[in-house]
């Protein structure tokens, strides 16, 4: 391993019991105090209010942001999703679920921040859920560089972004980060359940970072990245691979063409929705 030009894989999938506290809100530009957006109903055994970290609905029809995936980096520097480690826990009603959350840079980091968007019933999403949690890149992408330097369901490395500080492709300004349309937890390409998700290494989050402790332990060598679902009607939003997205003030932002919402991969927030319960477990 090169340890100077990789990170190694941190210790910090370890579960932690309990719930933390009221964290400090994490931002790249400074945000307000968390808003409360009830998107789903029918709470029940497990479910209830989730509190998330996500990119920024900065217009458009969404009503709330799209959650952040925290990363680290292989010792051989492929792209992987951090995933808390499960446990069983009788929750109050005397009922047993298997529950996966861990703290992260004073944040509760949980498995429930992607069961949204009919993502509920995925094995993918399952706190038990068993899959290798490598980036790899997707069919469904507009980018040009992707499409011609990777292979669909190839592993995103490092080394693939090296002009990030540079790179553009005539959609907003040049340098302002590098994209890629990705899957994760879905190594199987042609299965129904597959999370699409949008990653972007930028100079940006790098100096974010640098001042934030929760930028810190969830982003990794600039990549930031975030399950790619828009939270108005689940289709799937694109940085820097839409010539309309100058049009609706989304030059260098996330932009879903379906209804024009927009997303801001470099303003990260507090959100909450309500969460379904989760499905029958045994116990």
């Amino acid at each position: 391993m090169d340890s100077d030009k990789y990170p190694t894989e941190s210790d910090r999938r370890r579960f932690v019991k309990g719930v933390a506290g009221g964290a400090t809100m994490a931002a790249i530009t400074t945000a307000a105090g968390a808003a409360v957006e009830g998107t789903t109903t029918g709470v029940g055994s497990g479910g209830g209010t989730v509190t998330y970290r996500a990119a920024k609905n900065t217009d458009g029809p969404a009503p709330r942001g799209l959650p952040q995936i925290p990363l680290e980096l292989d010792d051989e520097g492929y792209l992987k999703g951090v995933w808390p480690e499960s446990e069983e826990r009788e929750l109050d009603d005397g009922t047993t679920v298997t529950i996966a959350e861990m703290e992260l840079g004073g944040v509760t980091y949980s498995t429930q921040w992607f069961q949204y968007c009919g993502c509920q019933t995925f094995q993918n999403v399952q706190p038990d859920g068993e899959y290798d949690n490598y980036m790899r890149y997707s069919a469904n992408t507009r980018l040009d560089w992707q499409s011609e330097q990777t292979s669909i369901g190839e592993r995103v490395h490092v080394d693939q972004f090296e002009d990030y500080a540079e790179w553009g492709n005539g959609i907003g300004e040049d340098g302002y980060g590098k994209p890629a349309n990705c899957t994760w937890r879905s190594q199987e390409v042609d299965s129904e359940e597959t999370l699409p998700i949008q990653i972007v290494r930028s100079t940006r989050v790098e100096e974010a970072a640098a001042e934030d402790e929760w930028l810190a332990e969830s982003t990794v060598d600039g990549f930031i990245a975030f399950l790619n679902k828009c939270t108005h009607f689940c289709c799937i939003p694109g940085f820097k691979d839409s010539s309309d997205a100058p049009k609706f003030g989304a030059a260098n932002k996330s932009y879903c063409g379906c209804h024009q919402s927009v997303y801001d991969p470099f303003d990260i927030v507090e959100r909450s929705f309500t969460a379904l319960p989760r499905p029958d477990t045994d116990g």
